[in-house]
Formats: structure tokens, C-alpha cells, sequence
């Protein structure tokens, strides 16, 4: 089964934003409203500028609808839209008239400076906030205000102004800090994604070389036997009937081995034989078929193995003899073979020795039969030991954890 393809998690609006969002819609509008109610009942200045006043706090209401559009949801406040400029102009238009028609509209700063980092990046709001802030002062002097009265107004703008842009620096670093952890969550979760499916597709390529394994040391080795037995009956057909007969049941018997084989593949992928018998008869009984297959001499000694060894290692052990046992059939030679299977207090130790043709082991390092014992061995923490000369024969030993 092959994996999917890994898709990143993709970008969009935060719900998490989109709440923080409404939550300062409830705030500015509920400011606003209460600077207009403050307004309406500022009875010491005539009806037409309250009038005046009143209309733009309302307008400033109405407008946010379509200014909060402006807002970056996805707290990206580093690329500020240009409808987001043009809203914070005609929000200082409007506070400009409000001040000017009834100073009690100078409160409506507590929403609007709030508003305008919303929809600014940092410099263009600071600069915005500071004109908001400093609005105030030129339209008191053309009302004729008394200078003590001014001075106390420039004190009281200039600690607004100050607050202001504590308060909005503070609330960019965090909506800053917010879209750093949210990239990196995404990226994150991305990158898991990705080792997720790296990882399956490690683990099927995995069972793929295990399965190949199988096959190679099992039904290849089993149909290799099939067609030598099938030939030398073929060749004996004429002269020894007797031999002839002889090698077509061991052909024969070694068929249906490998029909269980495969039939073990495609349930549990665990060898037949071990599923109905003990470990140390499956050895004696592939050695026994080795003698039958070649006439050589074979000796077999099972010694001291605990009582129940692991699944995967009797799997590795049984898989490794098969496979030497088959490089002696194809091209040892061999007249005398001998196994020892021992165990030891944490160890189980095969060795399978024959005084064959040998082989120099550098020039087929890259074999596929002796790469694959090697890597059953290292899946269960085993060694793989090949010793070998030409004409002197081969030992091979593998030793695995008990």
C-alpha cells in the first residue's frame, strides 16, 4: 500500500483570530456607544454640534463593519491592505469633526486608537495614533481656549499619546508572537505528516526486502531443487528407473514443502515447519534431506536450547540453515556437512560447516543469499561469522540473542 501524499496543512483564517476579532467588534462598539450617550446628554453646548458629533460616532459604528474587513485575520499585520489606510484617514476625518463640534468626542480615542492597530502595521499606526492623539490641541486654540486650559490639554494628550502606543506596541508583539507559534504549529504538524509517511514507506520497503528474503531462501531455493531433481530423473529415465524414481519423489516432497511455504507466507509468514513441529526437528529434518538430496554425509547435533525461543529468532535460524544448506546443494560439492545448533544462557549459536569447494567471501560479499542472513541476523541483534577459502571448505556461524 503506498502512502498518500503529504499535504501540508494550508493557510487561512485562524478561528481562534476570527473569535479575537469579535471580541474587540464587542469592545469598540460598546466605546463607542457609551461616548455617544455621553454626548447626547452634553446639554451645555447647543443641539446642532451635538448633532454633528453624534453622527460621526455613528458613522464610526457603522463603519467598522466594513474597516474590520481590513484587519489581517491571520494576525499577518506586516502587509497592511491599502482599504486599511484609507479607513484610518476617514476614521481621523471623523474624530477631527467630533472634536471639533463637541470636545466630549475625545473620549471616542479609547476606541479608535484600538481600531487603528487593527488595521495598520506598527509604524503607519504609531504615526496615525500620535495624529489622533495630538488632534485635539490645534482645535481648542481656534476655539479660544485659555492657555492653562491648553496646557493641561497638551499634558493630557501627551499621556494618551504615550499610553496609546505602549498598549499598541505591546498588543503587535503579542499578535506577532501569536502568528510565529501559529506558522510553527502548522509547519509542525506538517513536518509529522511527513515523518509519518516517510516512516510507513521505511517500514513497507522494510517488509518488502524481509518478504524477498523469504522467497529467496525458501520457494527460489525449493523450485532451484525442484528442476535439479527433475533433470537428473530425466537423464535417468533410460538407465537407472530405480534412481530415476527416487529423485522424482524428493521432487516431489520438495513441492509440497514449498507449497506449505507459501501458504505459511500468506497467513502468519511464518515457516510451515515450525508451526508443527519443534525447532530441533526441523533442523535434523533439512539435514536429513540434504544426505537424501546429495549423498553427503551429514551430522547433526542440537544442544541445550531453552525451552521456547522467540518467533523471530527461530524464523532467522531456520531461514539462515536453508539458505546454507542450498549454497552447499548448488555449488559446494560437498561429501561431509555438519550442523550444530547450541545454546548457551543468552545466546543460540548455528553453525554449519562442509569440507566443500570454498569460496573467497570478498568476491561475493554482495551475494544475495549471504545479504540476506546478514540482515535477518541484524534485525534480532544477531552476528553473521562467514569462514571460507577456496578448496577448503566453508563454516558458517550465526549467533543470535536467546
Amino acid at each position: 500500500m503506498r502512502p498518500g501524499p503529504v499535504v501540508p496543512p494550508t493557510a487561512g483564517p485562524c478561528p481562534r483570530t476570527r473569535r479575537w476579532l469579535w471580541r474587540w467588534d464587542m469592545y469598540l462598539v460598546t466605546c463607542l456607544a457609551v461616548v455617544a450617550v455621553s454626548v447626547a446628554r452634553h446639554t451645555e453646548i447647543d443641539a446642532a454640534p451635538r448633532a454633528v458629533a453624534l453622527t460621526c460616532i455613528v458613522i464610526m459604528v457603522l463603519s467598522w463593519a466594513v474597516g474590520r474587513r481590513t484587519a489581517p485575520v491571520d494576525d499577518d499585520h506586516d502587509h497592511e491592505t491599502v482599504g486599511g489606510r484609507w479607513y484610518v484617514a476617514f476614521l481621523i476625518v471623523l474624530f477631527v469633526v467630533a472634536v471639533a463640534a463637541d470636545d466630549m468626542s475625545t473620549f471616542t480615542l479609547f476606541a479608535l486608537c484600538p481600531m487603528v492597530f487593527l488595521c495598520l502595521s506598527q509604524r503607519p499606526a504609531l504615526l496615525a495614533v500620535a495624529v489622533l492623539n495630538l488632534a485635539p490641541l490645534p482645535i481648542n486654540l481656534l476655539r479660544g481656549v485659555d492657555l492653562a486650559a491648553t496646557r493641561t490639554g497638551v499634558a493630557i494628550s501627551v499621556l494618551g499619546l504615550t499610553f496609546s502606543m505602549l498598549i499598541g506596541t505591546t498588543i503587535d508583539r503579542v499578535t506577532r508572537q501569536n502568528a510565529e507559534r501559529g506558522q510553527l504549529i502548522q509547519d509542525l504538524e506538517a513536518t509529522r505528516a511527513e515523518v509519518s509517511a516517510l516512516s510507513h514507506e521505511a517500514g513497507v520497503a522494510a517488509e518488502r526486502a524481509r518478504l524477498a528474503a523469504d522467497i529467496h531462501d525458501t520457494l527460489a531455493q525449493g523450485f532451484t531443487s525442484i528442476v535439479t531433481l527433475l533433470q537428473a530423473a530425466e537423464s535417468e529415465l533410460d538407465t537407472d528407473r530405480v534412481a530415476a524414481d527416487r529423485h522424482l519423489a524428493l521432487a516431489v516432497r520438495t513441492a509440497r514443502d514449498n507449497l506449505a511455504e507459501a501458504r505459511a507466507m500468506v497467513t502468519v509468514l511464518t515457516p510451515a515447519e515450525l508451526r508443527t513441529a519443534k525447532l530441533a526437528d526441523v533442523v535434523a529434518r533439512q539435514v536429513a534431506r540434504l544426505a537424501d538430496d546429495t549423498g553427503a554425509a551429514t551430522s547433526c547435533t542440537v544442544e541445550n536450547l531453552p525451552p521456547a525461543l522467540p518467533t523471530a529468532v527461530e524464523v532467522v535460524l531456520i531461514r539462515a540453515l536453508q539458505e546454507s544448506l542450498a549454497n552447499i546443494r548448488k555449488h559446494a560439492g560437498a561429501t561431509t556437512v555438519t550442523v550444530d545448533l547450541i545454546g548457551a544462557a543468552d545466546t543460540v549459536t548455528l553453525t554449519v560447516s562442509d569440507d566443500g569447494a570454498g569460496f573467497d567471501p570478498a568476491t561475493v560479499a554482495d551475494g544475495y543469499g549471504l545479504r540476506g542472513m546478514l540482515a535477518r541476523a541484524e534485525q534480532v541483534a544477531g552476528k553473521l561469522t562467514v569462514h571460507s577459502a577456496p578448496g577448503l571448505g566453508t563454516t558458517l556461524t550465526l549467533e543470535l540473542p536467546a
